[in-house]
């Protein structure tokens, strides 16, 4: 019977099992491995307003030490009519591996314009928030390897934020951050916009400090609160940085601000 030989230009002779495994210099098998991840670092957040919602994230990205590009976005319209998405009224962000956000991002994408066209309305965001859950728990075998939320406007105007695990899992909150610098963010949203270890200056001590009363935050508030939180992070962080990107979700429609932050 004639031997079979390995296509493998590498191995250049005989197929192997794994009992006669190639060997190193030393007479040890050598060890075969394959990753299909990686992290290509940047941050996200949402926050949910009144009557708006803000999706924000970094433009840097990153293998390792290296920056592979200062101008990836994170953060992008989804369902809209055209290929400017100029009529979309929802937003996705992903953040972590940038081929699996590219990937999520499109197939979210293909199934808001199809259902655009079979029903002849865009989807709501909470059905959308649903379907971007089944989406992540079909691979969850194989799983998206990103951070993802969503925002937009809910049957009654008002702003609403939802975020993700990579298998599926979601809630609507009032704020959430991710990615690299999502731990160092997320005190500061806690307590600028929820509230949080927030008390009235002289109202008492220990248990009878009276909270602050809380209160939706303007979008003025909310957009200098982004850039605060940015700043910070590009501080401590080396995966964030270049540019802040961020999309205001209000009736009107979508509007996108690019503002520059630290390069180094």
């Amino acid at each position: 019977m004639a031997a079979m030989f390995s296509q493998n230009p590498v191995m250049n002779g005989p197929n192997y099992s794994f009992s006669d495994s190639p060997q190193t210099n030393n007479g040890e098998p050598r060890e075969h491995r394959f990753n299909p991840y990686t992290d290509n670092g940047g941050s996200t957040l949402g926050i949910a307003g009144a009557d708006f919602t803000i999706m924000a994230g970094d433009t840097r990205h990153t293998s390792g030490y290296s920056i592979n590009t200062r101008m990836a976005p994170k953060v992008f319209r989804i369902g809209g009519t055209t290929a400017s998405q100029d009529d979309a009224t929802i937003v996705l962000s992903v953040c972590g591996f940038a081929a699996d956000g590219s990937a999520l991002r499109d197939q979210l994408d293909t199934i808001c314009k199809i259902y655009r066209y079979r029903h002849g309305k865009p989807m709501t965001l909470n059905a959308c928030a649903k379907r971007l859950s089944t989406i992540l728990y079909q691979k969850r075998f194989f799983p998206y390897y990103v951070t993802a939320m969503l925002g937009g406007l809910d049957e009654e105007g008002k702003g609403a934020v939802y975020s993700y695990d990579p298998v599926g899992s979601y809630e609507r909150e009032q704020c959430r951050a991710g990615g690299a610098a999502g731990s160092l963010i997320m005190p500061f949203l806690d307590n600028q916009v929820n509230f949080k270890n927030q008390y009235v200056p002289g109202s008492g001590t220990g248990h009878d400090l009276k909270e602050r009363e809380r209160h939706p935050l303007s979008r003025s508030q909310v957009e200098t609160i982004i850039k605060d939180a940015f700043d910070g992070a590009v501080e401590r962080h080396i995966e964030v940085g270049d540019a802040l990107q961020m999309l205001i979700i209000t009736k009107d429609g979508i509007e996108e601000t690019i503002l520059p932050m630290k390069k180094d």
